[in-house]
């Protein structure tokens, strides 16, 4: 079964552990060519597009977001592809990613040093530090993998709020592990075993009673015990 993304949708990959999810997300950024079949761009089989060009368009939000030793302004600058992004880009892109305010109360601001892969800073503010570095390049495409999961839920309120708005004006793939996450995605593809068991809308994949409405009942089910 092939999934469509259309243009600037938000769609979700939802499903147990190991069923594929973030596997399809390397694929899209085409850290390994598929087996069989293909992944295509307007059209366009993307191992035949120049590797570093179609890197272009695309962004990565992880679980795990890397910060390096160095500034909160280096770290953001790390995401461009220019060397003459302006302090108004970094702006935007920081107060898209709610973090703006964050930053602008440290007494060193944007020169404030992160600390060895971030540790100066809590998992939220990584991530939205993250989120930031994502859309300093203005993606065509926003890739989520499992991007808020590592978080407390107060921490996830705050991020998920910064990628909710990252992903407007733009196609994004959200790998979910928090379904309360996705409910408002154009689409949710449900995978089992490397495979899409169903798709649509949050409440058509609720009618359908199927994988996805077992999925939201466990969930529901694990946060009342």
């Amino acid at each position: 079964m092939e999934g469509n993304i259309e243009l600037r949708d938000y769609v979700a990959l939802v499903g147990p552990s190991g069923c594929g999810k973030s596997t399809t997300i390397s694929l899209i950024e085409r850290f390994y060519n598929p087996l069989a079949g293909g992944v295509y761009v307007d059209g366009r089989e993307i191992s035949t597009l120049n590797i570093n060009q179609y890197r272009k368009h695309l962004a990565l939000v992880s679980q795990e977001p890397t910060l390096y030793q160095g500034t909160i302004r280096e770290n953001i600058l790390l995401g461009g592809d220019r060397n003459d992004i302006t302090d108004d880009e970094i702006t935007a892109a920081c107060k898209s990613a709610n973090i703006y305010d964050f930053i602008q109360s440290l007494p060193e601001g944007f020169q404030t040093v992160c600390g060895s892969k971030g540790a100066l800073l809590s998992g939220g503010q990584k991530q939205r530090i993250a989120i930031a570095r994502a859309l300093i390049r203005n993606p065509k495409v926003l890739l989520l993998d499992e991007a808020t999961s590592a978080l407390d839920s107060e921490s996830e309120k705050v991020v998920q709020q910064a990628l909710d708005t990252a992903a407007k004006g733009r196609t994004t793939v959200s790998v979910a592990h928090r379904l309360s996450t996705i409910k408002h995605a154009d689409c949710i593809y449900v995978f089992d075993a490397g495979r899409i068991a169903e798709s649509g809308s949050h409440s058509e994949l609720m009618a359908k009673r199927g994988k996805y409405y077992e999925l939201v009942n466990l969930q529901s089910l694990g946060k009342n015990n």
